[in-house]
């Protein structure tokens, strides 16, 4: 009998070698397709180390920043060739797209200052390929409620994409932690503090919170802002270190990254290393067990509360995570969860996937909850867009009319979205003309050949702006104005 077992098992094992061995090949055979790796893909810039960014202080990180944009420039914009001085690459100091020519790099940290002394302090964490332009608009409105708006470039950001090949997600937690002292040191010790996270930046603000819960050194938040948080990404995160293998042979460079396009953003990586999508994908999973524990703890009632704003349809991450494993666990502590539905009104309704229908009745529980929970809708006809409320510990709902509504040709948010109004002068649907970034993402409608084009066309689909973003700051403003005084510093 033993022996037919061992055969088994040994068959088993060859079938598993031979499919595992295929599989690679494919993967680096797909890698191999596509455009080339350019410099700015193989150049690391020098970040500082989760030791240095422990013991450095905000001029520190600043002038650590400046030196590395400084490399960017010698060894990337100065040894361009001939073929890559081209006005679409962000690279080339000639390129009306170039962040160096702009008033303002917002792909640097920056800090805003209020008039007078700071009533509070926030700190601002951009998302994942990201830059501090993302969060810039809230930042300002903060900063008009007399709180300094601290935004930090978190490591490997703003520069390169090549640098997200080397980062690992302990370097953003440590720089969080810095631009959070240094928002203490400019408020002082009894002001209110606010973090604010997008994406990937919101994972790192609540674990920032969660962490704060077991160190006294750390100071405590008072208010966590989330806007489309990383809390759960899409499976194929779990095993994206399995598709970078082929990598470790040099003429298979290119399996290391998901995906190789084109700069033309000016604060945003176009092209996306599987090691950005692997360490977002282990913070998620430390996020996840500290969310567990302390709740198995009970210390989840410490959190302050946390406004989360969340499209319903997000490919990035999952929006039922950002219900069951964050606001589902939390206590009754004022915590608020907005739902942006799809345009149920849209032309396009036929063509989405019939699941996306009863999407938002199965992941939300069934009332009463433990947050507040605040839903954009028009799903009921003539009715137009409606917010729809049902207040923690209560099972009914209350309905009101927005004064908004979602353009005809839009037919749901995404995970970029939220964050960008309309008249963003990249991202927005309707740009306005006070700035200019030498081209504008999010007014471009997309018509033509197939194959044309320097990228595909679901980049361009993606909604880049938010219809319902006065909504998302006025929601955002009335925590400002009635955070109590701090009492667990």
């Amino acid at each position: 009998m033993k022996p037919i077992v061992f055969k088994s098992i040994k068959y088993a094992l060859v079938a598993l070698s031979i499919i595992a061995v295929t599989l690679l090949g494919a993967r680096a055979y797909v890698a191999q397709r596509g455009l080339p790796l350019e410099p700015w893909h193989r150049f690391v810039p020098h970040e500082l180390s989760v030791e240095e960014l422990n013991s450095s202080d905000w001029d520190g990180y600043l002038k650590a920043e400046a030196a590395i944009f400084d490399s960017v420039r010698t060894e990337i914009t100065q040894q361009l060739n001939a073929e890559e001085r081209v006005p679409v690459n962000r690279y080339f100091e000639g390129s009306p797209i170039y962040p160096g020519r702009f008033p303002q790099d917002w792909n640097r940290s920056y800090v805003l200052e209020p008039e007078g002394k700071p009533v509070g302090a926030v700190v601002f964490l951009h998302g994942l390929t990201d830059s501090p332009y993302s969060l810039r608009h809230i930042a300002r409105r903060y900063r008009a409620h007399g709180y300094v708006s601290v935004a930090i470039r978190l490591p490997a950001h703003g520069t390169v994409p090549g640098a997200l090949t080397k980062v690992r997600w302990q370097e953003w937690q440590a720089a969080t932690r810095l631009a959070v002292r240094e928002a203490r040191r400019r408020a002082g010790p009894s002001a209110p503090l606010h973090i604010v996270g997008f994406s990937n930046g919101g994972a790192l603000a609540l674990k920032y919170a969660l962490d704060a819960l077991d160190d006294d050194t750390l100071p405590r938040p008072d208010r966590l802002v989330l806007i489309s948080p990383m809390i759960g990404l899409t499976g194929f995160a779990r095993f994206a270190g399995l598709a970078g293998l082929p990598a470790i042979l040099p003429p298979f460079a290119k399996a290391a990254w998901l995906s190789v396009i084109p700069e033309f953003n000016p604060f945003k990586y176009n092209s996306f290393p599987i090691n950005g999508a692997r360490q977002a994908h282990q913070l998620t999973v430390a996020l996840e067990d500290g969310m567990v524990r302390n709740k198995r703890d009970g210390r989840l009632g410490k959190l302050p509360p946390v406004l989360t704003f969340q499209s319903l349809i997000d490919f990035t991450v999952s929006t039922s995570a950002v219900v069951s494993a964050l606001h589902a666990l939390l206590p009754q502590n004022g915590s608020e969860l907005v739902l942006f539905d799809m345009n149920r009104a849209a032309k396009l309704s036929l063509l989405l996937r019939p699941d996306l229908e009863t999407k938002l009745t199965r992941i939300l529980p069934p009332p009463p909850r433990s947050f507040r929970t605040v839903i954009i809708t028009n799903a009921n006809p003539g009715t137009g867009e409606v917010v729809k409320v049902t207040e923690a510990g209560t099972s009914t709902e209350q309905s009101q009319p927005l004064g908004l509504s979602y353009p005809a040709d839009i037919f749901s948010l995404s995970h970029v979205a939220l964050p960008f109004p309309p008249d963003d002068a990249l991202y927005g649907m309707q740009p306005g003309t006070d700035e200019d970034f030498g081209i504008n993402l999010g007014s471009i409608a997309s018509r033509g050949e197939r194959g044309a084009l320097i990228m595909s066309l679901d980049g361009l689909l993606r909604t880049s702006s938010n219809p319902f973003f006065s909504y998302l700051v006025d929601r955002i403003e009335e925590g400002i104005t009635t955070t109590p005084a701090p009492t667990h510093q």
